[in-house]
């Protein structure tokens, strides 16, 4: 479905080369003026220098052409040289019932049926999620229902820091403190124990132990390394307790990403592209792609455009040791041969860009994606605290998730409390939505790339830009749908008249913007624009709202219409907040 801009567009367009001037200039923009006009050409301007004539002339001749016609309720040419646009009020509400009838609201990006593979998450094995997860759990989620609600085959991979050293230390602190379990016995035989020898809540505090050990501890350090190279080679005891590690990680780390209602296709971690990498490099070594330098092995990755010296991209070390880059290579090696993606989106924190670019200038020179790959690397800011520094806990420590999650539950459910009769399991659970929606609002609706201040007096106000105002609009539009339900009025097949007031209208023009948003996010992978809207909308719905007697209303089908209106606003936002991971609760 075209959007009203578009359509807009087509009739000014006609209007410029049927007065003699190339259809080009008559793009249409919203107004940076709404107190003037609701739509502006400013094409008039630039077409004065191409046909040598005064742009109000030319505004003139358009407008001239334009007067009549049914589409605008305004048009008028202003000196210099603006054409500024209202709509005419009939065929607004035309516009929007054509979006009421139609799947997605009439949303259809013109490339679709794309795979793309959204890789985020980044957690690591037996090591609980902290603040610093959020982001990119958030963020990546939204923007893999984005991609998906555009039509594309999308699979999210969480892709888990499960390889390297963090094992090695597990082994051999399991080892210190269980030496009689049967993988530390070398000449057992026998078939090693289903269950783990350890808890979610032990193995959490093994790896901070053994890794502050390993700093002091120069013997066990080596001992680590040796069992990181043994599982590595193979290792029967290494790889069964490996498992136990993997399993128990992954229920607690499945248990906490439902929580935020993040969820991944593909639990794959860096061990699954370990079989892809001797073969990776030695292709690069023999294509004369990788070069041995003071020991490792490395690519070059400078290009003639580059406006800075970019270092090479090590690919493995001087010990042969593989690193974080040979592992991502050797991943989208697995990919490609496995899923075939027309598209690659990676989430991670933005001081890591040097990285990416790095592996995706490799990964194309060595073939292992197409030269002209879509590759983009979203990388995002720091959650901050009030002092400006990356969010802490109270002793300076790195606060859990879901201590952070608790702790906005919490504030939210104060509120809800205070100010609301409503039953304790009901509002607990109420409080677990608003709070959810309260914290990744509050993160979403920045720009990904800019830190923000976490800020939780504010994220769970009721008032202003934030999740429980979004969710409160919603809910109170749902709230006169089933007073007017209740009252026995009908709610199918209805249709807007045209509006008949200020703040209805204004309603309406939100609603229509929904295709150039919904696109704008699509295209910029950005779901902070999909914020800054349903916050728009929010806020002239709740003007309309207070300017209209919607369920007293006497004249029937004009109260039939208001109906149609707010139940087409409850229908976006909550199409919108779904792209954002968000839920609404019944009542608040």
């Amino acid at each position: 479905m075209k959007t009203i801009i578009e359509h807009i567009g087509e009739v000014v367009s006609k209007a410029f080369e049927e007065c003699g001037y190339d259809a080009s200039y008559a793009k249409i923009t919203i107004s940076n003026r709404p107190d003037l006009c609701e739509y502006q050409c400013n094409g008039a301007m630039a077409a004065a220098k191409a046909y040598k004539k005064a742009p109000f002339m030319i505004a003139d001749e358009v407008v001239e052409k334009l007067s009549g016609s049914s589409m605008f309720e305004k048009i008028e040419s202003v000196k210099p040289g603006f054409i500024n646009i209202n709509i005419s009020a009939g065929y607004l509400a035309d516009f929007v019932n054509s979006m009421s009838e139609k799947e997605k609201f009439g949303y259809e990006p013109e490339v679709t049926n794309k795979t793309v593979i959204v890789d985020y998450g980044g957690a690591n094995a037996a090591k609980p999620l902290h603040v610093g997860h959020l982001r990119s759990a958030v963020i990546g989620e939204s923007v893999k229902r984005i991609q998906k609600y555009a039509g594309n085959n999308v699979i999210g991979d969480v892709h888990l820091g499960d390889w390297g050293l963090q094992m090695g230390l597990i082994i051999e602190e399991l080892r210190d403190r269980k030496p009689e379990l049967p993988y530390f016995d070398e000449n057992y035989t026998g078939e090693y124990p289903a269950e783990p020898p350890f808890t979610i809540s032990e193995l959490e505090e093994i790896y901070p132990t053994a890794s502050a050990k390993s700093k002091d501890d120069e013997a066990f350090l080596a001992r680590a390394h040796e069992a990181t190279l043994k599982l590595q080679s193979g290792d029967k005891a290494c790889t069964a307790i490996w498992h136990h590690i993997m399993n128990v990680s992954k229920a607690d780390l499945k248990k906490n990403y439902d929580n935020l209602n993040v969820h991944f296709d593909l639990w794959k971690g860096e061990s699954d592209a370990q079989p892809y990498i001797p073969d990776m490099i030695q292709s690069m070594i023999d294509s004369g792609l990788a070069y041995e330098s003071q020991g490792a092995t490395v690519v070059d990755i400078q290009e003639d455009t580059d406006t800075k010296e970019l270092p090479p991209c090590i690919i493995r070390k001087s010990d042969g040791a593989a690193l974080y880059a040979t592992s991502d290579l050797a991943t989208l090696v697995e990919r490609e041969k496995m899923y075939h993606p027309d598209s690659y989106i990676y989430l991670a924190d933005k001081r890591q860009e040097l990285h990416f670019t790095q592996v995706f200038r490799v990964a194309k020179k060595a073939g292992i994606v197409k030269p002209d790959a879509d590759m983009t690397f979203l990388g995002f800011g720091t959650m901050n605290g009030n002092d400006g520094k990356p969010f802490k806990t109270r002793s300076g420590g790195v606060m859990r998730l879901e201590n952070l999650i608790a702790d906005i539950q919490d504030a939210v459910y104060g509120k809800i409390t205070e100010n609301r009769t409503m039953d304790q399991a009901e509002a607990r659970d109420t409080a677990r939505i608003v709070g959810l929606a309260a914290l990744k609002y509050g993160d979403l609706s920045n720009q990904a790339s800019k830190d923000y201040v976490f800020d939780v007096e504010r994220f769970t106000s009721f008032e202003g830009n934030t999740g429980p105002y979004i969710l409160y609009t919603i809910v109170r539009i749902k709230s006169i749908l089933a007073k007017y339900a209740a009252e026995g009025g009908k709610t199918d097949n209805l249709k807007l008249l045209p509006p008949v007031s200020a703040s209805e209208k204004n309603l309406e023009l939100a609603l229509v913007k929904y295709l150039d948003v919904m696109e704008a996010a699509y295209m910029d992978k950005a779901p902070h624009k999909i914020c800054q809207y349903i916050y728009e909308i929010s806020n002239v719905f709740n003007g309309f709202y207070h300017d209209t007697k919607i369920l007293a209303e006497q004249d029937k089908e004009r109260k039939e219409s208001y109906i149609s209106l707010i139940s087409l606003t409850k229908d976006i936002l909550l199409s919108c907040i779904d792209l954002l991971g968000i839920e609404c609760p019944e009542r608040m």
